[in-house]
């Protein structure tokens, strides 16, 4: 699949709601679904989207199929899930469902790894649900998990910038 992928434009920042929702990890052993104004009601949660663009250091790339926005990584410095400290970025990550599974999360990581390499981050850090597969994804890339997240159902992983 051929995707282009790019900085996300002001007027783009309400995707990151839909994309927020996707990214909330349900467990295969789950029957339920999870209600949307989860975002909402839960601090850490909402944090990675809150006023997204307001911070200096508000970051977000999208990939694009035909004219459409289909995943997004975006970045801040802020208490949300996969807060490591007040210096180090956190990511959130998502694609829609129908595209996951076609590389495309992979290379919108590198994006977003190589802008925070470029704007002199030296580390990033992120949150994942010990259960959810993409945790091997995030190792590929070269992040080592840290220790327990914000609950114990939650890794907290790290990520080096500098150079090798």
């Amino acid at each position: 699949m051929n995707c282009s992928f790019r900085k996300m434009r002001g007027d783009e920042y309400y995707l990151l709601e839909d994309f927020l929702y996707e990214a909330i990890f349900i467990p295969p052993w789950c029957d339920r679904d999870v209600p949307r104004d989860i975002i909402y009601n839960d601090p850490k949660l909402y944090a990675s989207i809150e006023n997204f663009g307001s911070l200096p250091d508000d970051l977000c790339i999208v990939a694009e199929y035909n004219g459409t926005v289909i995943g997004a990584v975006w970045a801040r410095t802020v208490d949300e899930y996969g807060n490591f400290d007040n210096e180090t970025p956190s990511l959130s990550i998502s694609l829609y469902r129908e595209y996951r599974g076609r590389g495309i999360g992979i290379k919108l990581m590198k994006e977003m790894l190589d802008l925070l390499k470029s704007e002199g981050y030296e580390k990033v850090s992120l949150g994942v649900n010990k259960e959810n597969y993409a945790v091997k994804l995030y190792r590929k890339l070269g992040f080592k998990i840290i220790g327990d997240g914000a609950n114990e159902t939650e890794w907290l992983m790290l990520k080096s910038l500098r150079q090798a």
